[in-house]
């Protein structure tokens, strides 16, 4: 089958024609992929910020596809399926797990990271994390799933409510996202990001620019781990606030303690989202056409220039495979 395969060198990616096929182990399915989207994360592998276990390696994580096989211990009614991925496997055993924070589970599978990603023709995976996909979403919904799960596990943890005065720093991919889906919930936030493409993007998704003046926020999202970034939401946070931080950034962010217990803020990390909590909910009560965030798309042949493209086009990129 169809490959992406990385070598490790910055940047470098070919299709590799002759990738060995996956088989259904035992409460597995296999996954015809029909597309996978792009997110920071991989671009850190990409650069070689990030290290795969092994090269060659198969990145990506962000994926939906169709049910083609399964395996013993699963019904083979589904098969047929149309589904999205959900790329991150906790082991269910350890305390983390059985308090209900996999998202902290010290042995979890980061496909894509630490196992063989989804950029490929066919993909096997534990059944329980294939998730059937609403009638109703468009391809283009279906390939935002698993980034816009990691969205409103942010919006669950950071107690933010219809009405509350929000700012979202960072209008990336996820900040996009963040922006659909606070919309969904009847709040529209204020947007901070200095190119103009993405502070524009996520204006027509329902956010608001954010001015020098506009300050008082109750509930800030960090979305890019930028120690300056960091710097400007605590200093437009009003007394009592809560940051959420989302991005994760190459290095350590210094933080204005004082500024800190002067206001009383809270800051609290969100990894991405408790399983199976949170998929269930992503998928059960989708925000409307999460696919906007989506700004461009290519075939699998083109998959290096998807990635450099992804560095600069506001909003998603994403790759289709036949």
């Amino acid at each position: 089958m169809r490959a992406v395969v990385h070598d490790g060198r910055p940047w470098s990616l070919r299709v590799a024609d002759d990738w060995p096929e996956p088989s259904a182990g035992s409460g597995q399915v296999v996954v015809h992929v029909l597309g996978v989207g792009i997110c920071g994360s991989d671009l850190a592998l990409l650069s070689g910020a990030r290290r795969a276990p092994g090269y060659p390696w198969v990145p990506g994580h962000e994926a939906f596809g169709e049910v083609v096989a399964t395996g013993d211990g699963v019904s083979q009614d589904r098969a047929g399926q149309r589904v999205v991925i959900e790329p991150n496997y906790p082991c269910l055993r350890c305390p983390a797990c059985r308090s209900g924070r996999t998202s902290m589970c010290p042995d979890r599978v980061l496909v894509g990271f630490t196992a063989p990603g989804t950029l490929a023709t066919r993909v096997a995976v534990p059944a329980a994390f294939a998730w059937p996909v609403p009638a109703s979403w468009a391809d283009t919904d279906a390939v935002c799933a698993e980034p816009l799960t990691v969205a409103l596990a942010a919006i669950r943890r950071s107690g933010a409510a219809p009405g509350s005065r929000c700012l979202v720093v960072g209008a990336g991919s996820q900040g996009t996202l963040l922006c659909v889906a606070l919309a969904a919930y009847g709040i529209s936030p204020y947007v901070l990001e200095p190119q103009p493409g993405r502070r524009d993007l996520a204006v027509s998704l329902g956010a608001r620019a954010a001015r020098d003046s506009d300050a008082g926020f109750e509930v800030i999202f960090e979305t890019s781990g930028a120690e300056a970034a960091l710097a400007e939401a605590i200093g437009r946070a009003a007394p009592g606030a809560t940051l959420t931080l989302i991005g994760l950034g190459p290095e350590q962010a210094r933080v204005d303690t004082g500024l800190l217990v002067r206001r009383q803020l809270t800051l609290r990390g969100s990894l991405i989202y408790d399983h199976p909590g949170d998929f269930a909910a992503t998928l059960a009560a989708p925000p409307p056409a999460p696919g906007r965030v989506l700004r461009a798309s290519y075939p699998l042949e083109d998959v290096p220039e998807a990635f450099r493209a992804a560095r600069e086009v506001p909003g998603k990129t994403w790759i289709r495979l036949d």
